[in-house]
């Protein structure tokens, strides 16, 4: 057995560790990092953000090819199967692979592969894929290891058409019909991909609306596009149980006494943090029940050395955020500032359209009794969005009506996880900086989607009396 030591090991080489190692490490600090996949990049890169975005991509480009008229000229409308549109994003993880390895190996952070787990507060054991063990004694410890689909005791995950949101990459067919349960970021996100391959799907979900953190009227937008596309959207169903049938085919039985059959079934109810297994217990750690660990403002768990960051934490559970939860949680052990608690979050939900929001919503504002106004913009209105064949969308912004203070930012359609990052910049400044007059007193390029927020703030404007 080995004993090397450290001055922080992490836990995960997703987002939160990625980011907690190279800040350690340019903090000065001795690193290493255990993974227990023979890569890096954690289920970002392989299993959830990366290769979700990266069929999204691909199959708005078979949209926009098969809907474009310019096209017509070339070829007829093409079909496109699933697996196929799966290589895309298998190149995209190798290159997120090599790119994300290079920064272990840039800032002389070692790398081990293999289970880790708590031996005591500060020694890791470390087992290898070949059985091997050995020790990390270290001074601090961040917990990184991320999350994986809640899977219920009642469904059976082994059926070959029933599917969570790790194993539908393995799908190696197009279904005709597919049910996906839970209407969730992630459900949403692959009803909008399967319905742009042209798969009639069945969207179950258990509240009255979709995605009710968002602005009332972004939701029943996306729900408006989803049916557009022949997703079926039911609201308000409970499952009794999942039925996969021996012809290969999936019966959904519904509390309400519906049934629901289909070639494929994805489940895309709840996540769990991977922390079973870690010997929490060897250090008087105890995760929640559904597999997370509570931490303080400094990131810090019940365990003055033990940090935690990412999904295994819960809310937000984004890799934009895990990336400067991670950040964070090594800048405090170092405690030279380096380090802010992550709050300031965008929503970024990659349906089709995209959709990404900020601030207060109308309901929150008009619960709190804020006087806000609205102003809007209409991408159907703007040169670009006329340019490049995109018109489905809006800007919206919601500013205080005697301030001018800019409150919410939201956005449907093309390019919206983009364009909110202007919006969002001016929230974060202080004082009269942060007025919706920022956006009429400043020149945009002419034509660019970002200047929908000087068409929003006319509006809105000139909405005031």
């Amino acid at each position: 057995m080995a004993v090397y030591n450290y001055d922080v090991v992490v836990l995960g080489a997703g987002p939160a560790g990625e980011g907690a190692a190279v800040n350690a490490a340019k903090l000065g600090r001795r690193v290493a990092m255990v993974e227990e996949r023979n890569m890096v990049g954690g289920n970002c890169v392989h299993l959830g953000t990366i290769p979700s975005k990266a069929l999204r991509y691909s199959v708005k480009q078979i949209i926009q090819f098969n809907t474009n008229p310019m096209f017509r000229v070339i070829s007829e409308p093409r079909d496109f199967s699933f697996p196929d549109v799966l290589k895309s994003a298998e190149a995209v993880i190798n290159l997120q692979v090599r790119s994300r390895h290079s920064y272990y190996a840039r800032n002389r952070i070692d790398l081990f592969y293999g289970k880790g787990s708590f031996a005591d507060a500060n020694t890791i054991e470390l087992v290898n894929a070949d059985g091997a063990v050995d020790r990390l004694v270290t001074r601090e410890v961040i917990i990184a290891t991320g999350s994986r689909p809640y899977r219920p005791a009642d469904i059976d995950f082994n059926h070959p058409r029933i599917y969570d949101s790790d194993t539908i990459l393995k799908l190696n067919h197009t279904p005709r019909t597919l049910i996906i349960y839970g209407a969730g970021v992630i459900g949403c996100e692959y009803a909008s991909i399967f319905c742009g391959l042209g798969v009639k799907v069945d969207l179950i979900h258990n509240r009255d609306r979709l995605l009710s953190f968002l602005d009332d009227e972004i939701s029943d937008a996306l729900s408006y596009h989803l049916r557009a596309n022949m997703a079926l959207i039911r609201n308000n169903e409970e499952y009794e149980k999942v039925e996969g049938l021996k012809d290969g085919g999936v019966v959904l039985h519904l509390k309400s006494g519906k049934k629901i059959k289909a070639d494929a079934f994805l489940w895309c109810n709840g996540r769990t943090g991977n922390t079973d297994g870690l010997g929490l217990e060897n250090v008087g750690l105890q995760a929640n029940s559904r597999g997370q660990l509570t931490v303080d403002e400094h990131y810090r768990t019940e365990v003055p050395n033990i940090y935690a960051a990412g999904d295994v934490i819960g809310w937000p559970s984004l890799a934009s955020a895990a990336f400067d939860q991670g950040r964070s949680a090594a800048g405090n052990i170092v405690e030279n500032d380096s380090w802010r608690f992550v709050d300031d979050v965008p929503t970024g939900i990659y349906t089709i359209p995209e959709i990404s929001s900020l601030g207060k919503t109308e309901r929150e504002l008009t619960a709190e009794r804020v006087p806000y106004e609205v102003g809007q913009a209409f991408f159907k209105n703007t040169a670009r969005a006329q340019i490049s064949g995109e018109p489905v969308g809006m800007l919206k912004i919601l500013f205080h009506r005697e301030t001018l203070q800019v409150l919410g930012i939201h956005c449907f359609g093309d390019q919206a996880s983009e364009i909110v990052h202007i919006g969002q910049a001016i929230m974060n400044q202080k004082g009269e900086a942060n007025t919706i007059k920022y956006f009429v007193n400043t020149t945009f390029n002419y034509p660019t989607m970002a200047e929908a927020y000087r068409v929003a703030a006319l509006d809105g404007l000139g909405r005031l009396f």
